[in-house]
């Protein structure tokens, strides 16, 4: 397999002082215009891609050092790195490296922090897919202080296994939390106990780290943590987090459900003061109580939160009411599933809609911002709902001569083939030798209109219950 120089050079050719060099030997006789010479640096971009080539060592230090000194951004996605030194050796021949992806490596640690390695300037760091574990990551953060965003994607963590939290504290602090001594929670402990007696996997208690104020972007897409007490060790670890995307977790909840948590349940926020955006997009999440926690989170005006088994349960609201109904329960956010921001009239449109939605519903059923925007709107009374449609049928009196009948018309026939219909009513007028008048029973002074054109529908003449048809009979010439 080739190191990462020989997949440059093959990639970006050899030295380019050797060729210029050799050029210069044979142009030597034939050429006297002065060209001058590139810098060798310039045959290596600040933008290295080098995804998919097999590569699982650096390569000639010297040489490495010589061709990478100005590379900022570096893609080694999908090759063969194994080795976390082999990785700090590529980076410490990069001085100016700000963005690194190590997606598709088999990196999964343990970490021996190097020695001298300094890496002041990396801000980007991508490790999805590598099944790094959470002590690797530790490692990591505590030698990237100027890390800003951070990829974990698709590492198959089912627990976050890094706090701030001296994890045998809290456990000391919850065994002597005082417990009522029942009947039904002794059996329930024996139940626990006769289930700690089979075996079961476990993970290890999370380990103990000092905040990470660097980093502002953390992705955790496509993992399998389900418990929002986990995430709640992601808001301790990094206290100034603004983007956390949480995209195809299975989260149940965003209430932490373990019993050292449950007692700060409705404060599982504050650990994200500063979160602006969330997804939280194929979530298992099937509450309107979650809707309303993302309300308290203080500086959140972006998130996502598509598919989920709620809006399947919601099935009898359209997706646009579904919008409203989350916009009036979210008052800081601004934009929703990535669409446009939401602007002022929409709000106050969702906050009505709202407030209509639950008038008929009991208290029981009404959510604290229902009774939050009604001190704002009023309680509003339901929406008159008007069919603007013209009637399909109607009843019409139709006269000829001295016979008078009442009969129900449909509006969207034709003048034609109403006269066809009123011949087998008034059979010594054929349909040919008919001639009819509309009378409007609000304009009888004006006069009558005559009915001349055969294919012109009768809607368009306005006709309404309780008009009148004249029929009379043509003379002949």
């Amino acid at each position: 397999m080739p190191t990462l120089l020989e997949a440059l050079e093959e990639k970006y050719g050899g030295e380019p002082d050797e060729k210029e060099e050799h050029a210069k030997e044979e142009e030597a006789v034939l050429v006297s215009i002065f060209v001058p010479k590139l810098p060798p640096r310039q045959s290596t971009p600040q933008l290295l891609v080098l995804n998919d080539c097999n590569i699982d060592r650096a390569g000639e230090p010297e040489d490495l050092k010589k061709k990478c000194r100005i590379v900022k951004e570096l893609d080694l996605a999908q090759n063969k790195l194994n080795n976390w030194n082999e990785v700090f050796v590529i980076l410490s021949h990069m001085p100016r490296v700000e963005f690194v992806n190590l997606s598709l490596n088999h990196l999964t640690g343990p970490i021996q922090e190097p020695p001298v390695t300094k890496m002041d300037n990396l801000r980007n760091l991508v490790l999805n897919n590598t099944k790094l574990g959470w002590c690797s990551v530790e490692t990591l953060l505590r030698l990237l202080p100027a890390l800003e965003e951070l990829h974990l994607s698709l590492n198959e963590y089912t627990h976050v296994l890094i706090d701030t939290v001296d994890p045998t504290a809290a456990t000391a602090a919850s065994d002597a939390a005082p417990a009522a001594a029942t009947t039904s929670q002794t059996k329930q402990d024996d139940e626990q106990e006769d289930q700690q007696e089979r075996p079961a996997a476990t993970e290890p208690p999370p380990l103990q780290t000092a905040p990470h104020g660097g980093v502002r972007k953390l992705h955790l897409t496509g993992n399998y943590i389900s418990e929002w007490a986990e995430i709640c060790r992601i808001g301790r670890v990094f206290p100034q987090l603004e983007s956390l995307v949480l995209a195809d977790c299975p989260l149940r909840s965003l209430q932490p459900s373990d019993a050292q948590e449950k007692e700060t349940a409705e404060e599982s926020h504050k650990y994200f003061r500063n979160l602006k955006l969330l997804n939280l997009s194929n979530a298992k999440i099937d509450s309107w109580e979650d809707i309303d926690r993302l309300a308290d989170f203080p500086s959140l005006c972006n998130v996502r939160l598509q598919y989920w088994p709620l809006w399947a349960r919601t099935d009898s609201t359209t997706e646009h009411e579904r919008r409203q109904l989350l916009i009036a329960r979210l008052p800081n956010i601004s934009i929703l599933n990535g669409g446009d921001k939401i602007g002022a009239v929409e709000r106050e449109d969702s906050e009505r809609a709202f407030i209509r939605h639950y008038l008929d519903k009991p208290d029981s059923e009404r959510p604290r911002r229902y009774y939050e925007l009604v001190q704002v709107h009023g309680k509003l009374d339901p929406l008159v709902n008007i069919d603007l449609r013209p009637e399909r049928k109607v009843k019409v009196r139709f006269t000829f001569e001295d016979q008078s009948i009442e009969r129900t018309v449909d509006v969207n026939r034709t003048v034609s083939d109403l006269k066809s219909r009123l011949e087998r009513i008034f059979p010594d007028v054929p349909a040919a030798r008919m001639r009819l008048y509309y009378v409007d029973q609000d304009l009888r002074d004006l006069g009558l209109e005559e009915m001349k054109y055969p294919h012109k529908v009768l809607y368009s003449y306005n006709i309404r219950s309780g008009d009148e048809i004249i029929i009379e009979r043509k003379v002949k010439s």
